[in-house]
């Protein structure tokens, strides 16, 4: 039924994702003391005494956010599980519990679930979550996940992405890009087969960008890392849309600029070999790829005694007061802006 009551129609385009979410969760309120932290994190943050309850959601649709064609449905299972941890990591908390909720065409068979099912449990096992619950429905088209996972922390010891600090370090571990690459890969061994069902994929060699993106984990090591280190983030995220993305909500809603060192970002040679062959800048695979689930944060200027030498996180840059603006700095010098240009699921390609 069409709504002729009101003729002005926006587009969803016209607002983008973040934009969307901002439109649409403005001016709610908040009826309970115990929620200490809504819309607008890596997780809902809820008062519970001398911890806190960490509770992270998201949703995964075939077609948009995963491709049959090249995703074995025990892979899917994995990432599925994993990205929503990373999500309870990225919050410098524990993750305990998840949720499932499944809606399912008759294209599926019980066999093709018990597929994508070990892949959940098997990321529930590695990380230490109990499977808990969920929902099961039917679908008229492809399959949907919904993922709700569970976690907890000591309240003293959140991390939020609101609160770096001018002069803090920039960092990040691991390396970026090879999720991107990886895809990229993927996607042009799918052409390859529609037009030549009997060539064969050239995937060989190249497994470190395919796991980047049909198998990643969530940095639970690195929370280890930093604690045993005596650092505790001043702000964190983890890199589900592209380093320039997440940045930027730390440095926005953290009220601040910063300055992004070209050379500094890593990016594992396999990456830039690859994106070399689809004459593909490396720096941006890792400023807009997306999917590394990385975890970026900032430290106290006073750390860096601490955190420059630990294996794996790197230094990449600072925050500054909020007149400087977000600025790329490359390797020649010049200083570009930062736009967050990873995948928006409400643009119009």
């Amino acid at each position: 039924m069409t709504d002729n009551t009101n003729p002005q129609r926006t587009e969803l385009s016209a607002l983008g994702e973040f934009g969307l979410i901002s439109h649409l969760t403005t001016g709610l309120k908040t009826f309970h003391k115990s929620t200490l932290k809504g819309v607008g994190d890596d997780a809902a943050v809820i008062d519970n005494g001398d911890e806190v309850t960490l509770v992270s959601k998201d949703l995964l649709v075939e077609g948009v956010h995963f491709d049959l064609t090249y995703t074995p449905l025990r892979h899917l299972g994995y990432k599925a599980a994993v990205v929503n941890i990373s999500d309870i990591v990225a919050m410098n908390g524990t993750p305990t519990q998840m949720l499932v909720g499944i809606s399912v065409s008759n294209r599926f068979s019980v066999e093709a679930l018990d597929e994508l099912y070990a892949g959940i449990r098997l990321a529930c096992e590695r990380y230490k979550v109990d499977l808990v619950g969920g929902d099961t429905t039917s679908s008229v088209s492809g399959l949907f996940l919904s993922i709700t996972v569970i976690g907890r922390a000591k309240k003293e010891e959140v991390v939020y992405r609101n609160t770096a600090r001018e002069h803090d370090l920039i960092c990040v571990s691991g390396d970026l890009g090879g999720a991107y690459i990886g895809l990229l890969l993927l996607e042009r061994e799918k052409q390859v087969y529609k037009a030549n069902p009997q060539m064969q994929p050239e995937l060989e060699g190249n497994d470190y960008v395919l796991e980047r993106q049909l198998k990643p984990e969530a940095r639970v090591d690195v929370l280890e890392k930093l604690r045993l280190a005596g650092i505790k983030p001043t702000a964190m995220i983890d890199i589900s849309d592209g380093l320039a993305s997440e940045v930027l909500h730390i440095a926005k809603d953290s009220g601040l600029g910063c300055r992004i060192y070209e050379n500094k970002i890593p990016i594992d040679v396999v990456t830039a070999d690859i994106a070399a062959e689809f004459k593909l800048d490396p720096t941006t695979a890792a400023m807009n790829g997306g999917e590394d689930y990385e975890l970026l944060f900032t430290v106290d200027v006073n750390d860096f005694e601490k955190v420059k030498d630990l294996k794996g996180i790197h230094i990449i840059g600072h925050m500054l007061e909020k007149a400087e603006g977000e600025y790329l700095i490359s390797n020649g010098g010049s200083l570009y802006p930062i736009e967050a240009q990873g995948f928006d699921h409400m643009k119009v390609d």
